[in-house]
């Protein structure tokens, strides 16, 4: 399902027509709202970046929502994984500027110096080393609004389309009955979703076989 025919359908499902800003806007909040229920392959990304030596800190990406793994490459070519802390206990644990070595573990630290709209890492112990990164995070992938086509819309439109129903029909102040009725397909959209997201996409028949259910 494109963009175009997604604005078609939910139009036709209301039988009202839309302003584009307002339209646009129900599809973003619909897709924020599936991209935080479900883990899908298509919303993870990784970088590689360079810590510096003597720099405790490490600008994360401007789309970061939050972490899978942080790994330091050392020279070698091995990885290491950074255990995530809080930040109190890094600080706790390298005080002094002066504690370097290979980090071991990383925190959110928060606003960037130069660009405080977005988010550091703060690395424990100092790198003693100009160090190679490899970041695995989750992000918002481009919006069908601007993107025209997703992996969402190709391949589950179903969640999508009903969560922009769900939206549609607020926004309309729909009588009870049919918010429940959307609100219901919408759930049925989002849980056929989590089957994949969240549980075929993780494992394969090989090691976890095939799903069993009862036969009544």
């Amino acid at each position: 399902m494109t963009y175009n025919e997604l604005v078609t359908a939910v139009q036709s499902y209301t039988e009202n027509t839309f302003p584009t800003v307002d339209m646009n806007r129900m599809i973003e909040q619909a897709e924020q709202k599936i991209y935080n229920a479900v883990q899908l392959p298509s919303l993870r990304k990784n970088v590689t970046g360079t810590c510096t030596i003597n720099n405790k800190y490490l600008s994360c990406p401007n789309d970061y929502l939050s972490s899978f793994s942080l790994a330091v490459i050392d020279a070698t070519g091995t990885y290491s994984y950074l255990l995530n802390k809080d930040v109190n206990f890094i600080r706790e644990a390298y005080p002094a500027p002066t504690d370097t070595g290979l980090p071991l573990y990383y925190g959110l630290f928060g606003p960037q110096y130069t660009y405080p709209a977005e988010l550091s890492f703060i690395l424990g112990p100092t790198p003693d080393s100009d160090y190679n990164m490899e970041l695995h995070y989750f992000f918002y992938p481009e919006s069908i609004v601007t993107a025209s086509q997703t992996w969402l819309g190709d391949n589950f439109d179903t969640a999508l389309l009903n969560g922009v129903l769900m939206e549609a029909i607020t926004y309309m102040k729909g009588e009870p009955d049919m918010l429940a009725l959307y609100q219901g397909r919408y759930q049925e959209a989002m849980m056929l979703l989590k089957q994949l997201g969240d549980a075929k996409e993780k494992g394969d028949s090989y090691r976890d076989g095939l799903p069993k259910y009862p036969v009544s």
